[in-house]
């Protein structure tokens, strides 16, 4: 049974797994809740699981975080575009000298959260997940799980294998989930963008799953491309991405099974896209180093249209 207690800021498809695989290891665990909160308060949670079913009759849930006790490892799995509300959400339930694990997509995330909370270590995480929410409290794991996790410093300089890493990997691994821990965070984060931005972009442009855009000849060379000017953006920052990791990630693509997007699923439940953080940030941050991407760009200008017009 491990130490730390846990805080699940943001209970769907990511944050309810991870969260529900820690407290049915032993762990302590408090879920924030929104449109949930009475389903979950009264009958637990509920996770399909490739890994194995399971259910947590009584779960300790809140749909206020003043409610909520300090705990020693708040989760942030909310979407990017909620980020908003982290400077109402996360003081109240962090300890002093507690960790923010920031289990998001994209860039700059952990330097945004840095300025909202102090004497805190902020520890980024790289979530390989296929995970749906299929119900108020009931969440279907597909596949995969592993997590690479990444402390972070002011401009994002490289901090090694720390103590509080290898702690909360403890508790993630006695859970059943694989974790890596990485020495660099801005490489583990450039890495995931090699994913993110091809599946989730190309998803909701062209409406497909991941196995479409694999099986078609043309779209499978655009995700390639978009794989390279990811490669070409990390470069700009000083990290290098070898091809043998693009290539691990079409063929662990062409492995999953037929999966339809966070991105996609967003768009389709007419709810705003993270394309800021997984597109936009990456586009600036290559551009601060005299660095261009045009097919990202383009994907970026598409996607900004399609999100503007499915929230009129």
């Amino acid at each position: 049974m491990g130490n730390l207690s846990y805080a699940i800021i943001g209970t769907g498809a990511l944050g309810g797994f991870y969260g529900a695989k820690l407290q049915n290891a032993g762990s302590e665990v408090h879920f924030l809740l929104n449109s949930d909160y009475e389903q979950v308060s009264q009958n637990g949670l509920i996770i399909q699981s490739k890994d194995g079913d399971f259910m947590l009759p009584q779960v300790n849930a809140y749909n206020n975080v003043e409610k909520m006790p300090p705990c020693d490892v708040v989760i942030v799995a909310l979407k990017t575009t909620k980020n908003y509300l982290l400077p109402q959400l996360l003081p109240p339930v962090i300890k002093d000298n507690g960790t923010i694990l920031v289990l998001q997509n994209g860039l700059n995330i952990e330097t945004e959260i840095a300025q909202i909370v102090k004497n805190v270590t902020i520890i980024g995480g790289l979530c390989f997940l296929c995970s749906n929410k299929v119900g108020a409290g009931h969440i279907h794991h597909l596949d995969y799980g592993q997590i690479t996790l990444g402390e972070y410093a002011v401009n994002y300089q490289q901090m090694g294998i720390t103590s509080r890493m290898q702690e909360i990997c403890q508790d993630f691994e006695n859970a059943g989930i694989k974790i890596e821990l990485t020495e660099d965070l801005l490489l583990g984060r450039w890495k995931k963008l090699v994913w993110n931005i091809p599946y989730n972009g190309l998803s909701v442009i062209l409406d497909a799953t991941t196995d479409e855009l694999m099986a078609n000849s043309y779209t499978r060379a655009l995700v390639e491309k978009l794989m390279l000017e990811v490669q070409l953006g990390a470069k700009s920052t000083g990290r290098e991405i070898p091809d043998s990791f693009m290539q691990m990630m079409l063929d662990y693509t062409l492995k999953m099974k037929p999966y339809r997007t966070s991105m996609k699923i967003d768009f389709d439940e007419f709810r705003p896209l993270e394309v800021e953080a997984i597109i936009g940030n990456p586009i600036k941050k290559a551009a601060e180093n005299n660095v261009n991407l045009p097919l990202i760009s383009g994907l970026y200008q598409q996607l900004k249209f399609l999100d503007g017009r499915n929230s009129n």
